[in-house]
């Protein structure tokens, strides 16, 4: 589905505004400053603070109010706020005229993210889930070896992380700002089963609840269209941080941190093994800016790799999960 673009009749840079200013929206920088055509012209955030401390280092104008940056000279939007407020802004900024990138989850949920999805058809504008891996170089090279030699048929997905070391601080650790290790892990490990194994079917999930008000660790298993999942995430235990695809005729171990790819072991039923090793540069996030970039350019209003429906397919999950496990955030 495509629709016109100003930038597809010519070779300006984009030009990025930025609404959130903190640890993602520098990682972003890092990424975004590696592309060549691509440059940072408007950010905001909540606290004055914040935001003239980012445009200090960056540069760009610094906003008063969302509504002054989108406002702005701006092609596109990158959203880097908390999960609480993914829906409002990507609202906010689709109904300005502004293709959104947004950070994982792209909403607090399903019904929030079919208002979103709904506001961008109407518009035809492009939108599109910051869900990094399937961009990495590693990633793309492991999906095109196994495309020419194959595993099989693939029915098996593990994948987990849990990570003991992440600073109190951490919105993570916010029940307010719909923190908890199903939204800020799981959503990455239900990517990787709906991309190898089609839709979820039926999830059964258990994990438990500290006077934190998040979950500070949750398991689940998945049944998909062709075949099982099972993943793991969490805040107080020391995880491995890999992920193994099995199929008939070999599985995969994409090595930790597996959301962040740069090696793989295929292990082949005849006895054979590959490594492929494909470390990534500038924070990792410059590969989906230069997707989303490449859409804009094109005129294209979804992404191939991560469409609609895997956007509905991944917060459905932890949806599901949330239920189960007992975590309902505020407002639902």
């Amino acid at each position: 589905m495509t629709s016109h673009s100003p930038l597809t009749s010519n070779h300006s840079p984009i030009k990025w505004g930025i609404i959130g200013c903190g640890r993602i929206a520098h990682r972003f920088m890092l990424g975004l400053n590696s592309l060549p055509d691509n440059v940072l012209s408007a950010s905001w955030s909540r606290r004055a603070e914040t935001v003239d401390a980012f445009v200090a280092q960056y540069g760009g104008l610094a906003c008063t109010s969302v509504e002054d940056l989108l406002a702005s000279d701006i092609d596109a939007v990158y959203i880097a706020t908390l999960p609480n407020s993914h829906a409002e802004y990507c609202i906010k900024a689709l109904n300005a005229g502004k293709p959104v990138l947004c950070e994982k989850p792209a909403t607090l949920n399903l019904p929030e993210l079919d208002e979103v999805l709904a506001v961008a058809r109407e518009k035809k504008l492009l939108f599109m889930e910051g869900m990094k891996p399937p961009f990495f170089p590693l990633y793309r090279k492991l999906t095109e070896y196994v495309a020419k030699d194959p595993i099989g048929r693939v029915a098996y997905v593990r994948a987990g992380s849990s990570v003991a070391d992440i600073d109190p601080s951490h919105p993570n650790f916010s029940y307010e700002l719909a923190g908890g290790s199903l939204m800020g892990i799981a959503i990455y490990e239900a990517y990787l089963a709906i991309a190898w194994l089609g839709e979820a079917k039926e999830i059964q999930a258990m994990g438990y609840i500290d006077d934190t008000q998040i979950d500070m660790f949750s398991i689940f298993q998945s049944r998909h269209q062709h075949g099982y999942a099972q993943v793991y995430c969490g805040f107080d235990l020391h995880g491995k941080g890999d992920a193994l695809i099995c199929g008939t005729l070999g599985n995969v171990t994409i090595h930790k941190n597996w959301w962040n790819p740069a090696k793989a072991t295929i292990n082949y039923l005849d006895g054979r093994t590959v490594v492929l090793d494909e470390p990534f540069t500038d924070g990792g996030l410059n590969y989906e800016i230069a997707h989303f970039a490449e859409l804009l350019r094109a005129g294209e209003v979804e992404s191939p790799i991560i469409p609609y429906a895997m956007s509905r397919g991944m917060i459905g999950m932890i949806d599901e999960a949330r239920k189960q496990v007992g975590l309902k955030f505020i407002g639902e």
